[in-house]
């Protein structure tokens, strides 16, 4: 990998982050608009799926970081080169970007069908149930479905379930699981690890567990640019204010990005400084 240019290594990451958003995003659109998925390990595992082909397919790149936190990660605790860290994150947010866009054309007939039904208009409170296909909400919306319309505080009661300084505990926490994990199954050292060949799924394994758990607390992000990018996409197709900041305020900064960069590199050098073993074990 450090032997391709960075332009080429840039496009992996683009790449990867299309694929994986286009992925993992595609099964919440279909789990949101058409019913496809049955239950949330469905959608939990087709975004555990889409990480390990991802890593297969770009890992030989770019190293298949497909996530800010993660490249922040990679710099501060195993030597990733500082001059291409901002290079990297942009490539992330637009691959981001661009499958939320393709996402849209997709399912726009089924997006309209949806809020058809539902009763809102986009950009207006409710609407945040179809937002939700793009960005990400604390708790998550889809309890409000079966509600809204009947109750008046409906809204109001569902998102005091859960506040900002939980929901930022719960991305930290769930970051710095996989960040732990992501560093352990690399690790050449790791005597216990699956190698090279296998690590993609249990990384992509891991995810769907942490999704499975997460999920309806926060969407289970774990990944700036896969929120903030098809966020930003929805804000400028029509969501406005409802994804931006959205009915969280400032929280969609906070809990998603602030909390996966802290999660990654408190669970990166928990890892390295913890648990690795030292060189001199290996002898």
């Amino acid at each position: 990998m450090e032997s391709r240019c960075v332009p080429i290594r840039c496009f992996g990451e683009l790449l990867g982050t299309f694929m994986l958003v286009l992925f993992g995003c595609g099964a919440v659109h279909a789990a949101v608009l058409t019913g496809a998925q049955s239950g949330l390990w469905q959608v939990a595992i087709v975004w555990g799926i889409a990480i390990a082909v991802t890593i297969y397919t770009v890992g030989n790149v770019s190293g298949a970081h497909i996530n800010p936190a993660m490249t922040l990660a990679f710099a501060c605790w195993r030597g990733f080169p500082k001059a291409i860290i901002v290079p990297y994150i942009v490539s992330q947010f637009a691959g981001a970007m661009l499958a939320a866009a393709a996402l849209f054309v997709l399912f726009g007939p089924f997006l309209d069908a949806k809020e058809l039904d539902l009763k809102v208009e986009r950009g207006k409170p409710g609407s945040e149930m179809t937002a939700m296909c793009y960005g990400e909400f604390y708790p998550n919306p889809g309890r409000l479905e079966s509600t809204w319309r009947t109750d008046a505080l409906a809204a109001e009661r569902h998102y005091a379930l859960v506040s900002e300084a939980t929901a930022f505990f719960a991305e930290v926490l769930g970051t710095l699981i996989l960040a732990l994990v992501v560093f352990a199954v690399t690790d050449e050292r790791n005597a216990a690890g699956p190698g090279g060949r296998i690590a993609p799924l249990f990384i992509g394994l891991t995810v769907a567990i942490l999704i499975s758990v997460f999920a309806p607390l926060t969407q289970a992000c774990f990944n700036p640019a896969r929120d903030f990018g098809p966020r930003v996409f929805a804000w400028l197709a029509g969501w406005g204010e409802i994804a931006i900041p959205g009915p969280n305020g400032r929280g969609f900064f906070t809990v998603y990005i602030i909390a996966p960069i802290v999660g990654a590199l408190i669970g990166g050098g928990l890892y390295d400084g913890v648990l690795r073993s030292p060189p001199e074990a290996q002898r």
